[in-house]
């Protein structure tokens, strides 16, 4: 069974959906079903319930809002991709709150060519466990923010408050 919570943030609801302890989706989202929606067909085989607290998950989540900013580093996560897909995701959980990384970099950071960079675009796109891969780190070396799939008032409101200027009682 996947047990999901939904947490409130300044930002929104965050939807956490958890297998026996591990995190399999997070996303800005008040319907958890959305994120279940994009799991793989096996775990939605495995049906969703709604629970009232999933534990380490969203106490991680209280504490990075609270100041905290590598409590979220600590959960374990899991999600489908191929090999460079889980460099990719293994590169971006190395990227510190309060930094940013091109996707050059990214790529770069999971030993692959910079040449890689669109390949890390997608596994940012793709990317199931937001903010615990922190895919809003990664930033076009154009400038700009770039896209986000929660919006980039989203990618915004985590950078700023991982920099230090937001404060979050």
């Amino acid at each position: 069974m996947i047990a999901a919570q939904l947490i409130p943030t300044p930002i929104g609801p965050l939807s956490l959906l958890s297998r026996e302890g591990v995190l399999v989706a997070a996303g800005f989202t008040a319907d958890p079903k959305e994120m279940y929606a994009r799991l793989t067909p096996a775990l939605q085989a495995e049906g969703l319930e709604v629970v009232d607290d999933l534990g380490a998950a969203s106490e991680a989540v209280r504490a990075y809002l609270a100041g905290d900013l590598h409590a979220l580093d600590a959960i374990p996560v899991s999600q489908p991709g191929s090999p460079t897909r889980k460099r990719l995701h293994e590169a971006l959980r190395e990227v510190k709150a309060g930094t940013t990384v091109s996707y050059a970099e990214l790529a770069e950071r999971a030993g692959l060519p910079k040449t890689a960079a669109r390949a890390a675009g997608s596994a940012c796109a793709q990317n199931l466990i937001a903010p615990f891969v922190p895919c809003h780190r990664v930033l076009p070396s154009s400038g700009g923010y770039g896209g986000y799939y929660y919006g980039v008032p989203v990618k915004e409101w985590l950078l700023a408050h991982e920099s230090g200027g937001i404060t979050y009682p």
